[in-house]
């Protein structure tokens, strides 16, 4: 990761997968739907939806623990705002699939 660049979606991908080892996993950057917004000169922002094992009976706030854990070298190198959709496996095509990304900023 270039620090002159910041951080892009690909480092986030890389170390989600390095840390969580998800079945799937998508990063988006949304930083062009925040243009003006003030905290968009601290970072940018993304939404990351994975699946993973380690999530099973695990409650949305554990999940969102392992996540942060995984991307703490990141998060002050540029991530200003991160939204999380995490499932665990059993999850991806049941009626009781995880809720809407919660929304997180510094």
């Amino acid at each position: 990761m270039s620090q002159a660049m910041g951080v892009t979606a690909e480092d986030i991908e890389a170390a989600l997968r390095a840390a969580l080892a998800p079945s799937e996993l998508e990063v988006q950057d949304d930083s062009h739907l925040h243009a003006g917004h003030a905290g968009a000169r601290e970072g940018r922002h993304y939404t990351v939806r994975l699946t993973c094992a380690a999530f099973a009976g695990r409650a949305r706030v554990a999940r969102h623990r392992l996540v942060y854990d995984a991307l703490s070298l990141l998060i002050p190198r540029g991530i200003h705002a991160l939204a999380i959709v995490a499932r665990a496996p059993d999850e991806v095509n049941s009626s009781t699939a995880t809720p809407p990304p919660a929304t997180h900023e510094r």
